[in-house]
């Protein structure tokens, strides 16, 4: 790595009060517990939908965005994310309504039941995120043709994560900030990284809608995002608390007045 000169304004973790580093240490715990289970999120929400259960593969993407071409979105969902909700003997006589064109006569019968016995606690509408399967016409919505994710949701949806998302990495690239990389060239891209990819995960929603092999741009940008989270969060904590100040800012502190922290 290269010696580039410190700025007169940076501020190394060790020249940081100790009150400012147990807040950095308490938020990228919470940061990085909130990415595991966003993680472990959206494997259940997208894997599964090709039929290949605990995968999470280019096709679950496409399907995901794009629909399957066959079916409806209520048996892609039986089929894949939502299989393990229901027993199989249900989930079959409900996939046999909907291929038998989801007449409302027989939905009051033995389909409504089940709905309302397996799958109300979440589908009641009080969730914006999710369809509401409360009675005939909200579930006649999804026994169409399975088209994918809707583009309104997909707006709804992006809108969340683009705010929500900015907010992280720049809380993430903010303490980052204060580790001593070198290059420095190598520091800034990894700050930036995230915030590209970000836009990239999202566009590329919409583009697989059109071009199937958008998908993969997805998927790629969303590991690489990852990466970018894991590379800053381990650095940080690493150097907030495990490692020695590096020497250029051990030699610009035995120059200055020792600092109470």
């Amino acid at each position: 790595m290269t010696s580039d000169p410190l700025h007169q304004l940076y501020t190394h973790y060790s020249e940081l009060p100790y009150s400012q580093r147990v807040l950095y240490t308490c938020t990228l715990l919470v940061l990085g517990l909130a990415y595991l289970f966003a993680i472990i999120y959206l494997f259940h929400s997208y894997s599964g939908r090709d039929g290949k259960e605990n995968t999470l593969t280019y096709e679950d993407i496409v399907i995901a965005y794009t629909g399957t071409g066959k079916g409806s979105r209520l048996e892609a969902a039986l089929r894949g994310p939502m299989s393990s909700m229901l027993p199989a003997e249900e989930s079959a006589a409900v996939i046999s309504w909907v291929g038998e064109g989801a007449k409302q006569d027989k939905y009051e019968g033995a389909v409504k039941t089940i709905l309302d016995k397996r799958c109300m606690s979440c589908h009641d509408g009080s969730n914006p995120h999710l369809p509401n399967l409360s009675n005939y016409d909200n579930l006649k919505k999804v026994t169409e043709k399975d088209t994918g994710t809707d583009v309104f949701t997909l707006v709804r949806v992006s809108h969340i994560h683009l705010f929500g998302l900015t907010f992280v990495f720049f809380i993430m690239g903010l303490m980052f900030s204060h580790a001593y990389v070198r290059p420095v060239w190598f520091k800034c891209t990894v700050v930036a990284m995230p915030f590209l990819c970000l836009v990239l995960d999202i566009s590329s929603w919409y583009f697989t809608k059109l071009y199937h092999p958008f998908a993969w741009v997805v998927m790629i940008a969303g590991a690489f995002m990852g990466m970018s989270f894991a590379f800053m969060w381990a650095v940080t904590m690493y150097q907030l608390w495990f490692s020695k100040p590096p020497a250029p800012v051990a030699e610009r502190d035995a120059s200055s007045p020792l600092i109470s922290r």
